[in-house]
Order: structure tokens, then sequence, then C-alpha cells
């Protein structure tokens, strides 16, 4: 086996698909999963919880050094004034500093058992592990994620409306492409999967065949 750990980087938007190909692609394949999503969700949630301001670099900061691996499990992360937060806190570079260690030391040093990982997020495979043997960019339409959204939203019981859904997509979407430090972009060697028009198989079939081709020229 390689001394190193074989590392696929997922990126993409919010409701791209991106979280649920990563953990299909994770157990297929044996590998760890990090949603570093959740890193900054727990962040953003222990900030709300304060009372704080999300766009507070001070109680942000401070919120991402103390993120506990235990609350990422928590069900209140999926809120969606948790996921708004999150964009917000996301785009401070001290928060962003303080979460970067730990993204990395998972993705070289993956729990025992698993010969690799797979990380999803915004910025994996241009800031956090430029190096991955595997770098996808997933995409979609900002109509085509509210859709998902939406459903997402109304099969936890919460009441909403297309429209605002699809406002905060997209201003979400303009928090993450342009903020200063680490924006979400396509790295040059990433491979586009646009899942407009896919289902969540296809997408996992075309992620599966260039993984399977990696792993073969890594030697795994």
């Amino acid at each position: 086996m390689p001394a190193r750990a074989f590392i696929v980087a997922i990126d993409g938007p919010a409701a791209s698909g991106k979280g649920t190909l990563a953990r299909r692609l994770a157990e297929r394949f044996k590998l760890a999963h990090l949603d570093t999503g959740k890193l900054y969700r727990a962040a953003a949630f222990l900030v709300l919880s304060q009372g704080a301001d999300p766009a507070d670099p001070k109680a942000a900061s401070a919120a991402a050094q103390r993120v506990d691996p235990v609350l990422l499990a928590d069900p209140r992360l999926q809120g969606e004034a948790v996921a708004q937060a999150s964009s917000i806190v996301a785009a401070i570079p001290a928060v962003r500093a303080a979460l970067l260690d730990r993204q990395r030391d998972f993705a070289a040093h993956p729990p025992a058992g698993f010969r690799g990982a797979v990380l999803d997020g915004r910025d994996i495979g241009t800031a956090i592990c430029p190096g991955a043997a595997v770098k996808l960019f997933v995409t979609a339409s900002p109509e085509a994620r509210a859709e998902r959204r939406l459903k997402e939203l109304r099969q936890r019981g919460a009441t909403a409306i297309y429209g605002d859904v699809l406002q905060d997509m997209k201003e979400r979407d303009a928090r993450d492409s342009e903020r200063r430090v680490a924006p979400l972009a396509a790295a040059p060697d990433a491979v586009t999967i646009d899942t407009t028009g896919l289902d969540a198989d296809q997408a996992f079939e075309q992620a599966s065949e260039i993984i399977e081709r990696a792993l073969a020229a890594y030697g795994c």
C-alpha cells in the first residue's frame, strides 16, 4: 500500500449533491469521510447560540477553536439559520485558519482501517488538499439546487417558498465565490460533474469510474 493516504477532494456549491456523493464514494471505496461544511456549521452554531454576530471575526474565530467533533453529529446544525450563518463565518480568514490543520490532518492520517479519505466542501481541491489524487467539482444550476433544498426543508417540516430559497441560494453562492480567502472554485485539474440533469446514481457511477482509474494508477 502507498505510504501516502489516497485522498479524494470534492468541492461544489450548496445542494449540488456533493455530500451524498462523498458519503457513497467513501463507503464504496473504504475511505474515511469528512463533511468539512459541518465544521463551519458547528462554528456558526456556537456563535448563534451565544447571541453573537456571525460576521464578528473575534466571536467567529473563538467559536471555530472550540468546535468539538461530537458537535458535528448534532441535528441542529442542519437548520437553515445555521446554514446561512456558516457561509458568513466561513468567509472570515481567522476561522478558516483555525480549521485548516484539522482538515489536513484528517486527510493525511485517516482513522485506522481506511486507506484514504474523501473530503467534501468548497476549497478542498484548491486550498486544503491541493495534492489530492482525485479532485471533483460537483455543481448544478441554481434553480435545480433550490428545488432540492426546498424538498429537504419541507421534508423536515419547515415552511419554505421556492423564490426565497432560490434567492438565499444565489446570495450564498456569491458569498462563497467572492470571499477573499479560499473562495469556492474548481481546481484547474478537477473533473466537473454537473448534476442538473443527473440522478444520484448517475453521478455516483461517473465519479466511481474516475476514482477506480486513479486507484489503479495509485497502486491501491
